[in-house]
């Protein structure tokens, strides 16, 4: 019997760890298996995600701390929800940002083109709590920016405390195109575009310098999904 429960409790912690970057219904299904072979670092075609929170500095450092948690409560449970129900993973919260993976660790069709709509649910459902949030005289803004490209896959980190991350230019693309975006605008790079442009439109292209990239970058305001 105790050798029951304790192997029990290690099924529960393994559980727990994959959910932390998986769909629920996702990790019960992987924690049967080897989760190694999903985990150890590779190299894979990737679509990422960022984004998070115009004037959320500015809010947090005159707001009351509860009203800063309370707001990335909301927030973060929002986006969760699409995430995981868009077969996204979340690689991490970082105060208000946000970065999604989608076609790793698990297999995604056409990711570019689920991650343009789950950044368009993104932006929808946002719109619902910028307003709420103005009521009570939180002035915010919502942002996104993608791109897709080859990474490096893994986890980082030591004994007891690791995450699940990637690694290359094209995190560091849709880091640069979310912190380029305004308030209720996705930023999407050419490849993004190339794509999923059966499905998208987009405004005429930018050409944005970017920190890290010695180039200006083309990128386009996506408005919105095609019918």
């Amino acid at each position: 019997l105790e050798e029951r429960v304790n192997d029990q409790v290690v099924e529960i912690a393994r559980i727990a760890r994959l959910k932390r970057f998986l769909p629920p219904q996702l990790a019960e299904m992987i924690v049967s298996s080897d989760e190694a072979n999903f985990l150890e670092s590779h190299r894979r075609e990737v679509s990422i995600l960022f984004c998070d929170l115009r004037g959320f500095t500015s809010f947090s450092e005159v707001a009351a701390p509860e009203d800063v948690m309370l707001i990335l409560r909301e927030y973060h449970a929002a986006l969760g929800r699409l995430i995981f129900k868009f077969g996204g993973t979340l690689e991490r919260f970082l105060g208000d940002g946000v970065m999604t993976l989608l076609n790793d660790p698990l297999p995604c069709l056409e990711p570019a083109c689920q991650a343009v709509r789950l950044a368009v649910a993104m932006r929808d459902e946002m719109q619902t709590l910028l307003s709420k949030w103005r009521r009570y005289g939180h002035e915010l803004g919502f942002g996104v920016g993608i791109a897709h490209g080859y990474a490096t896959l893994g986890i980082i980190g030591f004994e007891g405390r690791s995450d699940y991350t990637a690694i290359g230019s094209v995190a560091n693309l849709a880091s640069r195109l979310c912190d380029e975006a305004g308030a209720n605008q996705i930023l999407v790079s050419q490849r993004v575009l190339a794509e999923a442009e059966h499905i998208v439109e987009v405004e005429a292209p930018l050409q944005l310098k970017l920190k890290g990239f010695h180039r200006p970058v083309a990128a386009y305001n996506l408005t919105r999904l095609k019918q």
